[in-house]
Parts: C-alpha cells; sequence; structure tokens
C-alpha cells in the first residue's frame, strides 16, 4: 500500500512571506520585497512538484541461518533504488518480527539512493523459539522540497526458525471418514488393536483369527482402532481487545496467536491433516480445510499478509454496522465450519466473548480446544484481577468439556500442549 501526502514543511514560510510583504510595502522598503519574492518561491516550488517515483527492492541475509535458542542472529538488510529517479531523502525501517529483540544496532536508516544504487543495515537480534516471519520494510521517500513524502512497503519471504518445532498436536477423537493417523474407537483396519467380534459373512479374510479357530473352531474377526485423517481449522483471536501485552515491551497476544497457529499447522501438515486458517475480528480471514504443497503455501501467506493478523491493533471505527456485529461474525463462521470439524481456538481469553465463541463451536458440532497464551501480569491490581478472570475463563471451559491449554509464554508451546490428556467426548 502506497500512501502520497503533504508534510507542510513550508507552511511557517508563508507566514513569514505574507509579513515581509506586508512591511516592505507600508515601509515602502525594497529589501524586504526581494525577501518576500524570495520567500514566494520557496513556498511555490513545493506545489508544482510531483511526488517522487518510489521504486525499491529489499534483501536480507542472516548469520547464523538455523539459530538455536537464545543464539544471536545478524541480519543484513540491503535497499536497493530499483528505479531511474534520484530519491534525495529515503528513511526506512526493517519488519523485525514483533517477538524478536534487537539487542545490537539498529533496524532504522536514513539516506539518499541514486538509481541502482543501495544502501545496507546491520544489527542484532536475539532468537526466541518459534518460527519468526519478517514483516515488509516501511519505507518513507521525500522529495528534495521535502513537502511531498511516499509510503511504501517492500517485502521480501524472510523466516528465522528457532528449534521450536511441536513433536505432536493432541487431537481430539472427532474427525472426517478419511484414512489417517487420528485414532479413533471406530473398529476396522488399522495398527492399534480394537475387539475381537463374531465372525460374518463379507469380513475381510485377513482379519480372522485364525489361532483362536485352531483353539477353540469358532470363527471370529479382529477389530482394530481405525485411523483417520483430521480436519481442522486454526482460529486465531484477532479482536482489537486481543491486542494485549503482558508490558509495553512485550509482543502481544495476536503475534503469540499468529506464531503457535503456525508451527500446530507445520505439524498437521507433516502428518496429511487438512488445515484451514479462520480469524475472529473485524476484517474475517477464511481459508478452508485442505492439504498439500499449494494448500500449505496459500495457508502461510494468509497467516503472514492478511489484515486481519496484522501486528497492529485494528483502527477504531467509530460507528457499528451489522458487518461489525461480533454474533453475526461468530454466526458466520459456525455455517462455514459445518460439523464434524476440529477447531484450534488461539486466544488469550481477556474476555467473556472469547469464552463464548468457543462454547458456541464447540455446541455447533465442532471439537475444540483452546490455546490460550498468557499476556497477563501481576505487577499491578489491575494485571492480578486480569489474572484471575483469565483463570476463571479457563476453568469454565474445562468444566465445559472443552480442553484449554494454559500456555505461559516463557515455556515451549509442545510442552503445554502435551499436558493435554486425550479428550473422548
Amino acid at each position: 500500500m502506497t500512501t502520497v501526502r503533504r508534510t507542510r514543511r513550508w507552511r511557517g514560510v508563508v507566514a513569514v512571506v505574507l509579513v515581509a510583504l506586508a512591511v516592505g510595502v507600508l515601509a515602502k522598503r525594497p529589501s524586504l520585497l526581494l525577501v518576500a519574492a524570495t520567500g514566494i518561491v520557496f513556498a511555490a516550488y513545493p506545489e508544482i512538484t510531483t511526488p517522487p517515483t518510489v521504486d525499491l527492492s529489499v534483501e536480507r541475509e542472516m548469520t547464523p541461518e538455523s539459530p538455536g535458542v537464545g543464539d544471536v542472529v545478524t541480519v543484513t538488510t540491503t535497499l536497493r533504488n530499483e528505479g531511474s529517479e534520484t530519491l534525495p531523502d529515503v528513511r526506512f525501517v526493517d519488519g523485525v518480527p514483533p517477538m524478536l529483540s534487537v539487542v545490537d544496532g539498529s533496524p532504522r536508516a536514513g539516506t539518499a539512493l541514486r538509481p541502482a544504487a543501495e544502501t545496507t543495515i546491520e544489527y542484532d537480534v536475539r532468537a526466541d523459539q518459534g518460527i519468526h516471519r519478517f514483516g515488509p520494510a516501511t519505507v518513507i521517500a521525500r522529495d528534495v522540497s521535502g513537502a511531498t513524502e511516499v509510503e511504501t512497503t517492500v517485502a521480501t519471504e524472510t523466516v528465522i526458525e528457532c528449534g521450536a518445532r511441536i513433536p505432536a498436536v493432541p487431537l481430539r477423537a472427532q474427525s472426517r471418514n478419511r484414512t489417517g493417523q487420528l485414532v479413533t474407537d471406530r473398529g476396522g483396519s488399522g495398527l492399534e488393536f480394537h475387539r475381537v467380534t463374531e465372525y460374518e459373512r463379507g469380513d475381510p479374510v485377513g482379519r480372522i483369527d485364525w489361532r483362536r479357530f485352531a483353539r477353540t473352531r469358532e470363527l471370529t474377526t479382529v477389530e482394530f482402532r481405525e485411523e483417520r485423517l483430521a480436519e481442522v481449522v486454526l482460529c486465531v483471536d484477532a479482536r482489537a481487545t486481543a491486542y494485549r501485552a503482558a508490558s509495553p515491551d512485550d509482543p502481544h497476544a495476536v503475534a503469540y496467536a499468529v506464531d503457535a497457529a503456525g508451527r500446530i499447522a507445520e505439524t498437521l501438515f507433516a502428518a496429511d491433516h487438512r488445515v484451514g486458517l479462520a480469524t475472529l475480528g473485524s476484517e474475517p480471514c477464511w481459508l478452508p480445510a485442505g492439504s498439500g504443497p499449494n494448500h500449505e503455501a496459500r495457508f502461510r501467506t494468509h497467516l503472514s499478509t492478511h489484515p486481519s493478523l496484522s501486528m497492529r491493533p485494528p483502527e477504531p471505527t467509530g460507528t457499528a454496522s451489522a458487518v461489525d456485529d461480533p454474533d453475526r461474525r461468530l454466526s458466520t463462521l459456525r455455517e462455514r465450519l459445518g460439523g464434524g470439524v476440529q477447531v484450534f481456538l488461539v486466544t488469550p481469553l481477556c474476555d467473556d466473548g472469547s469464552t463464548r465463541a468457543a462454547r458456541t463451536l464447540e455446541e455447533s458440532g465442532c471439537a475444540v480446544t483452546v490455546v490460550s497464551p498468557d499476556v497477563t501480569a501481576d505487577s499491578t491490581t489491575g494485571g492480578r484481577l486480569a489474572r484471575i478472570e483469565r483463570e476463571n475463563r479457563l476453568r469454565t471451559l474445562r468444566s465445559a468439556g472443552i480442553p484449554a491449554v494454559d500456555w505461559h509464554t516463557t515455556d515451549r508451546l509442545g510442552t503445554a500442549l502435551a499436558a493435554i490428556e486425550r479428550w473422548d467426548p
């Protein structure tokens, strides 16, 4: 997105020109009239110039490329002027992932760029567990007078993956009828023993218990627990109330939720499950569940670029409409999901709306699991109250039969998920 705006840098010159012109005329001072004429030229120049044409590209390099938790990663970002016009004043800020902290150097720079020229910045970040995607670099380019500026973004795919792969995602027994790796309580073909039943005409010969037949002369059939593919939709709570952080220097809950959704999806895709993406927010995101490399790429694109998953909180609209109605958005999501779908709702549980959403989806036939990053703090009375309210919401969900993961963000997500017992609703 590109925005062109006036900086009003020369607005003060107009006032000086008017004063000098008035005094020069009244006092009959030619020198003041000359100053006024010079000022008029400066004030008029921005009005007759055109905004600069901005055509830039960005490249990033990281050292090391596969860091461990706590390692310092050196990021080298190069901004290049691909256009044919000199940019006299270029300022840019690199898109550092919100969950990584800069420990040395600066991700900001200001310079001038001739055509085909480039500038490079270098800074260090401390790697944290998870998959961290760089956002687009924000660029502001001004013309020679500084009166007009163009703000735009320049993107390139850059990812820091820091040894936090989730070994397994606990899924509930509900699934679609597709053979896969999710163990169910339905007897049939599979690997895990389920039960022995009396033989019926048409049962596969390969499942007859021939040892029992040799002992008792009775025909019986061995059944195993069927394994099915799960259809999972990862739903991120991206409402304005979810942009809450433990402190101004910490990542907010939506940043943690997006990171968690990406890592859970990675494990599910690796197990050949069908995975989709949805959000609760003012600009709902919806990607139906699917599988395969192309669908996984679409999932990653939605997760990193969809407006509802922006790292910036949504701007208040000041007006209410049917489109902004949270109940209507939830109803639309419920219709899209249908029944028999597993839903991982990633939410900080900072209000009762998130609890209501989880229970509504569960009652509609979805198997809901809540993953809640803890962004509360106990340094203030308000923070302690928010922590107590969140704990009450966790208990409410568990009492309703909904698995709820209390994820302390200083711990590994895989460890928090492993604490869930295999639910069998």
